[in-house]
């Protein structure tokens, strides 16, 4: 609400939807089937800012360097990073959701099976912060928006169909053949169904004011961020 804070949202009507609304919808399927999934994020819950300043601290940001960390926790775009890496538990840092895509499920949660935040991040605390096992993109996508709206930075998720996963970043999909017309299984490219992922409001004081407003943040593992 304050106008001189880095995540400042002028519209009152935007700061109801993307900072104070507990409930939601994430679109998922595919471009010819598409699914509303009605999400609970309950950012305003009890012990749900506990359980979100407790991410912060646990995070390899934080356990490297606590001054530089702590420091920086008032800087949108630094906390937004740190966040998207604490959301999953795929690179040992005590994160909140292991991701699995295939196989079999019986022994954990099948993602298609959660509904809301909350009941994953009082799992996440109650286990002592192990990893909930499991996750999908729009599982990530609503855990993170809940803890960003919690710490006071407006979010929202975004659904995309026939989503490109450019591995090799020359923004292209690229598909080999042998000379006979059969496909070769190389390389890392692929079109997924859907992807969800999240952006958040706030300015871009180190690119310049054509950047402000929304920011993408994806908090499923995918490749690593910064190497």
């Amino acid at each position: 609400w304050f106008s001189g804070d880095a995540v400042h949202m002028a519209n009152e009507n935007e700061r109801q939807e993307y900072v104070l609304n507990e409930n939601g919808i994430i679109f998922v399927g595919n471009a010819k089937y598409i699914e509303a999934r009605g999400w609970y994020y309950g950012q305003f819950q009890d012990h749900l800012l506990n359980i979100c300043l407790t991410m912060l601290d646990l995070s390899l940001y934080y356990r490297q360097d606590a001054a530089m960390d702590v420091s920086r926790r008032g800087d949108p775009k630094y906390v937004g990073r740190v966040i998207s890496s604490m959301i999953n538990g795929n690179d040992n840092d005590n994160g909140v959701l292991l991701g699995k895509w295939q196989g079999s499920f019986h022994s954990h949660e099948n993602p298609s099976r959660w509904d809301g935040s909350v009941v994953i991040l009082q799992k996440w605390r109650q286990d002592n912060y192990k990893p909930v096992q499991y996750g999908q993109c729009w599982v990530f996508a609503g855990v993170m928006c809940t803890v960003l709206r919690c710490l006071g930075i407006p979010t929202r998720l975004v659904s995309n169909f026939n989503s490109a996963h450019d591995v090799d970043r020359n923004l292209s999909i690229d598909k080999y053949y042998d000379s006979s017309g059969k496909s070769l299984n190389i390389g890392k490219d692929s079109t997924w169904d859907y992807h969800v992922w999240n952006e958040s409001w706030f300015i871009r004081p180190d690119l310049g004011t054509a950047y402000n407003g929304w920011q993408v943040l994806d908090a499923t593992p995918q490749e690593q961020s910064k190497g």
